[in-house]
């Protein structure tokens, strides 16, 4: 179920795949050093264990955020091949489209490779 600034999974364990329960909340803030980032807190419930995390990316990361947190499920029992975050399509755009209209994103602007070092997490560094 998604609502703006506010995704909740609760997945149901079938074909393999482990009951869960996902909750991600994200806000924006203005970094006077890095400038708008966008925050993440994640939290769940995976195979019965508890976890907790919080993560960032730059403004013009943001847009890798189901990867991020895709990682993060993984590293916490989650099938590496099954993303929490994609499993309803209809919930994943409307949270991109808030996203983007949170931190004013526009096709084609620029990236910043030296963000894309900080925020682009390896998969080998989280599982």
């Amino acid at each position: 179920m998604f609502k703006p600034g506010h995704l909740n999974r609760i997945l149901f364990g079938s074909s393999g795949q482990p009951e869960a329960r996902i909750d991600l909340r994200y806000k924006v803030r203005d970094d006077p050093n890095e400038g708008l980032m966008l925050c993440f807190h994640m939290r769940g419930d995976m195979k019965g264990k508890s976890f907790e995390e919080d993560f960032e990316l730059h403004r013009d990361t943001a847009f890798n955020f189901a990867s991020v947190a895709s990682y993060i499920a993984a590293r916490h029992g989650f099938p590496v091949n099954r993303s929490p975050i994609m499993r309803d399509r209809a919930d994943y755009e409307q949270m991109f489209d808030d996203i983007r209209c949170k931190l004013g994103l526009r096709c084609g602007e620029p990236v910043n490779f030296d963000h894309v070092d900080k925020d682009f997490y390896r998969p080998s560094s989280w599982l």
